[in-house]
């Protein structure tokens, strides 16, 4: 059997994709999570094989939470899940050590394609998240948000969802002195003075939904 973690914040989400998942006979969902720490958490305590992972669940990122779940579970292997196919996400999410990225608007296929994909050593995206990393890749039509590092993405993250220095840094392991260092950093490199700012430039590049702010 190939053993998988579920996470995603949105209930509904989780059973439709469960549900898929377990027509399959050789695959079982063994645990879910509906944020990032608790995905941490159920995979260390489940060993699966495969980490199905929407990245932008409360909590921790889902970049920070993949670092951790690979760290501390010998041999899984994870899969970025996500409604958005442009931006940085995919980048960032390879480079942290995933070894897929599934477009929620995907055919319901390509779960199979993909977990089967990743257990065989290889990796797996769609063909429009392919595109869009070959662009940045190879012709660098990127954006401000494509320069940034792994970390001062997090830290973006957090900080356009109005989190504290505090809760920043508990959630990404540093002090808040390097959290605000950090702040300090994409304002300028961003062009912003305020976190309402770096809010809207993470709305407008598409790093953040509209609700959020």
């Amino acid at each position: 059997m190939i053993n998988i973690v579920l996470a995603d914040d949105h209930k509904l989400v989780r059973t439709g994709i469960k549900g898929l998942l377990e027509k399959i006979h050789d695959f079982t969902v063994v645990a879910e999570a509906c944020s990032g720490e608790q995905a941490v958490q159920v995979a260390r305590e489940h060993q699966p094989d495969v980490v199905l992972l929407d990245i932008e669940m409360p909590g921790i990122s889902g970049l920070e939470a993949t670092r951790r779940i690979l760290r501390t579970v010998k041999g899984v292997r994870v899969i970025g899940i996500s409604e958005r196919c442009d931006g940085p996400y995919p980048m960032h999410l390879f480079d942290a050590g995933a070894v897929g990225y599934l477009s929620k608007d995907g055919e319901s296929r390509e779960l199979e394609s993909a977990v089967r994909s990743v257990m065989f050593g290889q990796r797996y995206m769609n063909g429009e998240v392919a595109r869009n990393l070959f662009i940045q890749r190879v012709d660098g039509d990127g954006t401000p948000i494509d320069d940034l590092s792994r970390r001062e993405l997090e830290v973006l993250l957090h900080v356009s969802r109005a989190d504290n220095l505090q809760t920043i840094a508990q959630a990404l392991n540093i002090s808040p002195k390097t959290v605000s260092t950090y702040r300090t950093r994409l304002c300028r490199k961003l062009g912003v003075t305020s976190d309402v700012q770096l809010a809207h430039v993470a709305l407008r590049y598409g790093l953040l939904n509209p609700a959020a702010l």
